[in-house]
């Protein structure tokens, strides 16, 4: 029997993480959830609240965390550099604490360096904290970008040499965002585009597929613009997700939203993913 993948989405916390994202939830009829564990567009490590961590820990909610935006192990920038060791190092630890299944980190850009110089400091600093996560601890998903600027990593193809400066570590997972895939170039929308994604990756990095980010797209395939629109209501439409649900390289993996809007919105993408994934069970 194929596995099922749990629908979710990214939840508020307002209010605690267990408290608000649970009750979030339950309010968009999420299966899975993903957090931010402090400030996404800041460097600042902030304290967990260890009643908060524990109840979520024992709610047995599959979770995961993302990493803040800031984080780049490409960055020329020697600041940017220490602070993203910093930022995974520490959301590791806190993924840890509230029992995530995984962390979920941005691939980088060079910005203004080569691409292999980047790919050097990418394995210098990053490598060593694969090899930190305890067993008990979450994997660390690799999330491709739209492409836009010098990105490290946007199509799939882009996994192999990034997987390969980290020596393809077995802690290493990747989180695909349909968004990004789309804007990268992969085109979702044409006859057999899902598949030809997803045989891909497959091919090039079997079994690290750990999440799905579902994201419809403002913007057309090949636009590298990351402009996320809710299921349906973008360029990609809602037919190629549930053509992905139907490959096998997605078979029991989370898939979760990080669509534009409250409550309403997100509860409406969930149950349409929901409606695609159950009429082919």
């Amino acid at each position: 029997m194929t596995p099922t993948s749990l629908i979710g989405g990214h939840v508020s916390v307002a209010g605690g993480l267990a408290t608000g994202g649970l009750a979030y939830m339950a309010e968009i009829g999420a299966e899975m959830i993903q957090v931010f564990v402090t400030n996404p567009r800041a460097w600042a490590l902030t304290a967990g609240k260890p009643d908060q961590d524990a109840a979520l820990a024992e709610s047995g909610v599959d979770t995961f965390v993302h990493v803040p935006y800031l984080a780049n192990f490409g960055s020329p920038n020697p600041e940017t550099l220490a602070g993203s060791v910093a930022l995974v190092r520490y959301t590791l630890r806190r993924g840890v604490e509230i029992g995530a299944k995984g962390v979920v980190v941005h691939t980088g850009s060079a910005v203004t360096q080569p691409r292999d110089d980047a790919l050097r400091q990418l394995r210098e600093h990053l490598l060593p904290l694969l090899d930190e996560i305890p067993d008990n601890g979450p994997d660390l998903l690799l999330e491709p970008m739209a492409g836009q600027g010098a990105m490290l990593c946007a199509t799939v193809q882009d996994l192999e040499p990034y997987l390969a400066a980290l020596d393809w570590h077995p802690r290493a997972g990747i989180c695909l965002d349909t968004c990004h895939a789309f804007s990268a170039g992969h085109d979702l929308v044409a006859e057999g585009g899902v598949k030809e994604t997803f045989d891909a990756l497959h091919e090039i990095a079997p079994g690290r597929l750990k999440l799905i980010h579902a994201n419809d797209s403002k913007d057309a395939c090949g636009s590298k613009k990351d402009r996320h629109e809710n299921i349906g209501a973008g360029q990609i439409g809602a037919q190629p997700f549930a053509d992905l649900m139907r490959h096998p390289a997605v078979a029991g993996v989370p898939i979760c939203i990080e669509t534009p809007g409250k409550a309403d919105k997100h509860r409406e993408d969930i149950e349409t993913l929901k409606k695609l994934r159950d009429v082919h069970v």
